[in-house]
């Protein structure tokens, strides 16, 4: 097995209110067991950032990317699998019905647009990834503060 941390891609999607879009992940997901987490990924072989994002998004929601806006950051962080991952996020437009995303099956069982006054959402089953997706959230909205959004 590689010791080189694996590579992966994060969408914040936003709305036109300026909400970023949430999925909680099943119960039954090895890493992060029913939290809510981003639109994100592994990058595949060859594959790069941005052709990863586009990606993800298609598969996690059926949506399809129209814009990429900014970076949000880079995050590193061991997963409790204990492989290490470093995470670039980045702030998203997307194209299609966003009151009718379509969730992957098995892997995420509802979504949210949250403000960022609703933040303390992502606090449940914060043990399971200490924060993380709070931090990228925060991370996010003041992003988008930087942007004039």
């Amino acid at each position: 097995m590689s010791s080189e941390p694996l590579r992966c891609a994060g969408a914040l999607i936003v709305d036109d209110d300026g909400r970023l879009f949430f999925q909680r992940r099943s119960p039954d997901r090895r890493l992060f067991p029913d939290c809510w987490d981003i639109v994100g990924g592994h990058l595949e072989p060859g594959e790069d950032v941005q052709e990863a994002l586009r990606r993800e998004v298609a598969e996690e929601t059926g949506w399809t990317v129209s814009h990429v806006l900014a970076p949000v950051g880079e995050y590193t962080y061991v997963a409790d699998d204990g492989l290490t991952r470093i995470e670039s996020d980045w702030l998203v437009r997307v194209d299609g019905d966003l009151t009718r995303p379509v969730l992957e099956a098995g892997k995420h069982t509802e979504y949210r647009w949250l403000a960022e006054r609703d933040l303390d959402v992502l606090d449940e089953h914060r043990d399971v990834n200490d924060g993380l997706i709070r931090r990228i959230a925060a991370d996010a909205f003041a992003a988008l503060r930087s942007i004039g959004l």
